[in-house]
């Protein structure tokens, strides 16, 4: 089972050795009823052995709650940080009646380090840095036989995590987000400087909590606002410093101690302002985006747009602008992944048909005719 040919719910599951694993489990913002979940069946769920969340992302980790409402008693496994990050993000994202589950299990979360191997029975899942969020990793899982590697969210030319060297496999799962696009980091971040010098009464900058703050902070001007709420979460992604290339961690630790603490009750700040969710539709950024948008202070977004969520509405009335800050990577990151994993077969994860179509003209190994829900043999 996995989930291809659209963006959100990204999950993957593996079976190999004796074992069946179930690599992320999300859920599509913009999606209702069935369709929010990953496309699995109860009958799988009762038979999986264990669970590997990459990140605390809500469309790798967003459906932690349901999968043990449905009957998953596995084991589950992920980094302290995400560990860390997990209740809350459930918290926004998962149903009230599934998150009684989640707390009764929630203990028995077993944690590991990137750089770590984890076997189960005779299968191995190997992890690496994934250069997306502090504590995000990469898997790749192995019978003796045949591997596997499921990059999960990875970002090869972040300037503020480091990413890990994906190994040679049998078939890659690529995170193909961004289709073919070919545009730099570098070119995005220069337009996203350019963007907000032009605002000097300030703007408001949805994201996500993790990963992309840190990015963000990177860029940013010396004085700059964050919602509170956010702070002691930003600045425990920060003490991760093995997530970030040498000397990156004590810059971003002097940025944070000099932002500006912004809540409801203050006015919009003269300066840049971060605040999360980067799509409106949980935590602060519900009240800010709207007192943005009704004040005609300048928005930017700068990540995934889903449909029927208050950024994409903004969005289609021309009342936020949009600029792509990569956090995944672009066409020639994903063709060097793929050439250093040895050319294999590959999928490619969080990215609609078209898109998928459009990056196989440079990695002829993809293969852009699996859907959500299909099974496939290594």
């Amino acid at each position: 089972m996995a989930v291809f040919g659209e963006k959100g719910r990204t999950s993957v599951g593996i079976s190999g050795g004796g074992k069946s694993i179930l690599l992320d489990v999300g859920i599509k913002v913009g999606a209702t009823g069935r369709d929010y979940y990953p496309a699995i069946d109860d009958a799988t769920i009762a038979k999986l052995d264990a669970v590997f969340v990459s990140h605390a992302h809500e469309d790798h980790i967003g459906g932690l709650a349901w999968l043990l409402s449905r009957g998953f008693r596995g084991r589950i496994f992920m980094t302290a940080e995400t560990s860390t990050e997990a209740a809350s993000m459930l918290g926004q994202y998962g149903e009230q009646g599934h998150m009684q589950a989640f707390e009764i299990a929630a203990h028995s979360a077993e944690v590991f380090t990137a750089g770590d191997i984890i076997q189960l029975g005779e299968l191995s899942v190997s992890t690496g840095r994934s250069g997306h969020v502090a504590g995000g990793v990469w898997f790749a899982a192995s019978d003796g036989a045949k591997s596997a590697v499921y990059t999960a969210d990875v970002v090869p030319d972040s300037a503020v995590f480091a990413m890990d060297q994906i190994p040679p496999c049998d078939l890659l799962i690529l995170d193909a987000s961004y289709g073919d696009d070919a545009i730099s980091s570098d070119e995005r971040v220069s337009a996203i400087r350019q963007w907000i010098e032009t605002q000097p009464n300030g703007c408001l900058l949805p994201v996500p909590l993790s990963g992309k703050p840190l990015e963000l902070m990177a860029i940013l001007p010396q004085r700059f606002a964050i919602h509170a709420s956010m702070r002691d979460a930003v600045a425990a992604q920060i003490a991760a410093r093995d997530a970030f290339h040498p000397g990156v961690g004590a810059e971003l630790t002097q940025r944070l101690a000099k932002a500006l603490d912004w809540s409801e009750l203050d006015a919009l700040p003269g300066c840049p302002l971060m605040s999360f969710d980067g799509m409106g539709s949980a935590g602060p950024s519900v009240e800010a985006i709207k007192r943005a948008a009704d004040q005609g202070y300048p928005i930017l977004l700068t990540g995934h747009i889903p449909p029927n969520t208050p950024a994409s509405a903004l969005f289609e009335a021309k009342r936020a602008e949009w600029i792509r800050l990569p956090t995944h990577p672009t066409r020639q990151g994903n063709v060097a992944i793929w050439e250093g994993a040895g050319r294999p077969a590959t999928l490619g994860h969080s990215c609609s048909l078209s898109a998928l179509s459009a990056l196989k003209q440079y990695l002829p190994a993809l293969n852009d005719t699996v859907r959500t829900g299909d099974h496939i043999d290594v």
